[in-house]
Order: C-alpha cells, then structure tokens, then sequence
C-alpha cells in the first residue's frame, strides 16, 4: 500500500531529475511571507527557487522532482514514504547568515 502511495505523490511531480555523481542537497528553506523563495545546499551555497529548479533540471540537486503550481515550477521532495526528509521539515534559514 505504502509503494501504491508513492507511486500517486510521484504522480503530481512533472519531472523527476537523474543526479549527477556531484549533486548536491537541500539543506535548509529560505522565506519571505512564509512563502520558500531560495534554498541553502549541501556545499553552503544559496540560490533562489528558479535557479535551484533549473540546477535540479539539469541533475544538480539531489533528491527532488519538479511540480508547478499555475506558471511557477519548484521542487518537491520524491515521496519515499518518510516525512523527515520532506522539504517542508528542513529549517528555515537566512543568506544573510
């Protein structure tokens, strides 16, 4: 049942990236308005959503599949039946840290 379940939350993803042997990984949500505008990576590097699903596009971050909502693409995590590593439990941070 769980893979069954899965299988449906991959579903709402548009594309799901094949990383590169050097992609890196979410670390931590930037927001403004509690709305995710950026993400820390892996490397401590901080890029801003159309970029981080760009670089996911092209197999840079690991992890994660592309969705839209309207005209705005983001990234999501690929369900795999744990919620502790959705992006949505990553801490928020700040670039100015």
């Amino acid at each position: 049942m769980e893979s069954m379940q899965n299988l449906l939350a991959q579903n709402t993803l548009d594309a799901i990236p094949t990383p590169t042997p050097d992609a890196k990984s979410i670390t931590g949500l930037v927001k403004s308005g509690g709305k995710v505008t950026g993400y820390r990576l892996s490397d401590n590097r901080f890029v801003e959503k159309a970029q981080a699903v760009q670089l996911a596009r092209q197999g840079g971050i690991i992890g994660v599949g592309i969705a839209h909502r309207g005209a705005t693409e983001y990234l999501k995590a690929i369900p795999d039946g744990s919620n502790q590593n959705n992006l949505s439990s990553l801490p928020t941070v700040s670039p100015e840290n």
